[in-house]
């Protein structure tokens, strides 16, 4: 009988539909995430262990709206995790998500990485910075404006303009100079392309390292990923040919460099809505923080957290001060700025 009903727990444990969240226990909260799991598992783990909830995780790669909309208020899910800010206030446009006051969150995570009305809330920071070739001593500061500029023709690479984590920089170019000004920057950068806009930001320094280009933009975290690669590997070699500079916007007083999130609201529907703000609460402690930083290579929202020795490398991150929710209102107009100069082309 006890292995019959291990089995069913087991069996149970492993559907990840609606139905395999009929009875809820006093102590759990249900993860929807479009994050792969093992890049969140060690914190969640340590999360169950320090407060008693069990995490029950589903991944969702795509759809996560709909689905979450079509479960309708039956919908078991707590917690709703994401990348890109644009995705989180899409969840809240839907109408799929609830405010939540906490003092704990709202102390933790600066005003302007963070919903005005609660709804939303950054877990970590992708940093959109400068590969550059590792022998080019005499670059040590740039700002995105300059990867237009003459000097850099024919040796800036950088993926699809289309992609994510470049529409929001666009979006936040616009904000910053307007509509005008970025397109006339994002044809600069085109014409300054070594190769066709494409692949993803390891290759930017795979293309240094074969001398393709000499420079690219693309996320800090990689570089984390890469430069803790076994030796031998072809993540390392990449990773060891370049450094990491972080640009500015040149017409910004800020001085800060843009970045995009990771973050999490409070679903809806929540049937275990304390759970899920324990667990909000939880991702933004020092521990949890720790391990986002040295899991992940992403850069911590609350101050004060140890760093992996590479990010910390790269020096302190002065964040662009302007607000997500502005960026995020010019992901439609950058999306069309990138085909209207065929930047992909």
């Amino acid at each position: 009988m006890r292995f019959a009903r291990n089995r069913l727990s087991i069996l149970a444990g492993l559907v990840f539909g609606t139905m395999a969240f009929n009875a809820y226990a006093a102590e759990e909260v249900n993860l929807y995430t479009t994050r792969e799991p093992q890049l969140i598992l060690p914190i969640l783990e340590a999360f169950t262990n320090e407060s008693n909830i069990k995490v029950n995780t589903v991944f969702v790669k795509d759809g996560l709206i709909e689905r979450v909309r079509t479960e309708g208020d039956k919908s078991p899910a707590d917690l709703l995790m994401t990348v890109d800010i644009g995705n989180l206030l899409d969840l809240v446009e839907a109408g799929v998500t609830q405010p939540v006051e906490s003092s704990t969150l709202q102390t933790a995570i600066p005003a302007n990485l963070r919903g005005t009305d609660n709804q939303w809330f950054t877990l970590s920071l992708r940093d959109r910075v400068a590969y550059v070739a590792k022998d080019m001593e005499e670059i040590t500061t740039l700002t995105y404006e300059d990867f237009a500029n003459p000097e850099f023709k024919g040796k800036v690479c950088i993926r699809s303009g289309q992609h994510p984590y470049n529409t929001a920089l666009i979006a936040a170019k616009i904000a910053h100079d307007g509509l005008e000004a970025t397109e006339a920057w994002l044809k600069g950068v085109k014409d300054n392309l070594a190769r066709k806009a494409a692949g993803g930001d390891r290759d930017v320094a795979r293309d240094i390292l074969g001398g393709i280009c000499d420079v690219g933009i693309a996320n800090a975290y990689y570089v984390g990923r890469m430069k803790n690669a076994a030796p031998g590997t072809d993540d390392y070699a990449w990773g060891e040919a370049i450094k990491v500079i972080r640009p500015t916007f040149a017409n910004s007083d800020s001085n800060g460099t843009h970045v995009n999130i990771s973050g999490a609201a409070v679903a809806k529907h929540a049937p275990n809505k304390d759970n899920a703000v324990k667990l909000l609460e939880y991702l933004v402690s020092d521990s949890a923080q720790s391990l986002y930083a040295k899991a992940n290579y992403e850069y911590p929202v609350k101050a004060g957290v140890e760093l992996d020795p590479v990010v910390a490398s790269f020096g302190e991150l002065v964040i662009d001060p302007l607000p997500l929710t502005e960026i995020a209102k010019h992901r439609k107009e950058a999306s069309e700025l990138v085909d209207k100069v065929g930047f992909n082309n």
